[in-house]
């Protein structure tokens, strides 16, 4: 068996270290993971995924808020293990950590690299309307997200994926590649493959002035920044006045001449709002500041009257002010 010290620490990140504990030739002889965070409006202290399977499991959990320099990575160095295997753990790992193990320490991230470096790669596909993802599997090294390519697996994003499910679909696409992967490298079956650094993309972590949504886009990038923001952080615009979060939208098959933001139809059930480029969007879920998610019929129960075709609703610029 080979030892293992996974890191990781969201939902994308528990299924790949479940298949890893699972599996019969590998042993996970410790867990690496953020510490625990508040969490919901009660902010209730919320251990990681990760750090739950790991419990479940009576593996040993470290929880640095910053792994350089700190008690733990000694002795996560003292542990000499075969492997780090590391999937969204959101910290860098300090080159003397990973010279430290026998075999390598590789990673296992969410886009198809060299596209999509950084903490956001899912986000920054769906708000991109990219027809594509996947996952890459590298060896870890200085630089984030640059090392050599062992393996890739592509996956197509439909018109219905948020990052949610895209997190949710491309988790088992990484636990399958990284464990297809595992035992080529440790039989030295794989020739690494460097990344192209000429088609090098970055995905910073969301910044809160990327959660606005600018109603001059095409509606089917409206929709995308939608798709791309959900469920976290949730994209916005300035409607009727007020900061108001959009959960869900849809690309209508139709063309306008109205000015983006402004209402091309309503009933009582529907809302429908043009877009840049003569598009049209339906908004199917929404919440007004300090209100809950409702859908765009209870909104309209309460809103509706003042509505009307051609009125604008939606601030042009997008921005709060």
């Amino acid at each position: 068996m080979k030892s293992i010290i996974f890191m990781g620490t969201p939902q994308f990140s528990a299924p790949i270290l479940q298949s890893l504990i699972a599996h019969p030739d590998y042993n996970v002889i410790g867990v690496v993971t953020q510490p625990d965070r508040r969490v919901g409006r009660k902010h209730v202290l919320t251990p990681s995924p990760v750090k739950q399977v790991a419990t479940k499991h009576d593996i040993k959990v470290y929880q640095p808020e910053k792994l350089s320099g700190s008690p733990e990575m000694e002795e996560l160095i003292n542990l000499n293990a075969d492997l780090i295997v590391t999937a969204a753990f959101g910290q860098f790992l300090p080159m003397k950590l990973i010279n430290s193990v026998k075999i390598a320490a590789i990673n296992v991230h969410a886009s198809l690299l060299p596209k999509y470096r950084g903490g956001a790669p899912v986000h920054y596909a769906i708000m991109n309307g990219d027809a594509e993802t996947g996952v890459t599997i590298i060896y870890m090294v200085k630089k984030m997200d640059a090392g050599d390519m062992l393996a890739q697996a592509k996956m197509p994003i439909t018109d219905q994926d948020d990052v949610g499910s895209m997190f949710e679909k491309l988790s088992i696409l990484g636990r399958d590649t990284l464990l297809e992967t595992l035992p080529k490298l440790i039989n030295g079956e794989i020739t690494p493959v460097a990344q192209d650094e000429g088609q090098v993309s970055f995905s910073p972590n969301i910044a809160p002035e990327q959660e606005a949504v600018d109603i001059n886009l095409p509606a089917r990038l409206v929709d995308a920044k939608v798709r791309g923001l959900r469920p976290f952080p949730v994209a916005y615009v300035i409607m009727e006045g007020q900061r108001t979060k959009l959960w869900k939208t849809a690309v209508v098959d139709q063309s306008t001449d109205l000015a983006p933001g402004q209402v091309v139809e309503k009933t009582k059930h529907e809302l429908l709002v043009a877009t840049g480029e003569h598009g049209v969007i339906s908004i199917l879920e929404l919440q007004p500041a300090g209100k809950q998610k409702m859908s765009i019929t209870d909104y309209l129960n309460g809103v509706g009257d003042n509505l009307h075709p051609g009125k604008q609703i939606i601030d042009n610029d997008g921005i709060e002010k």
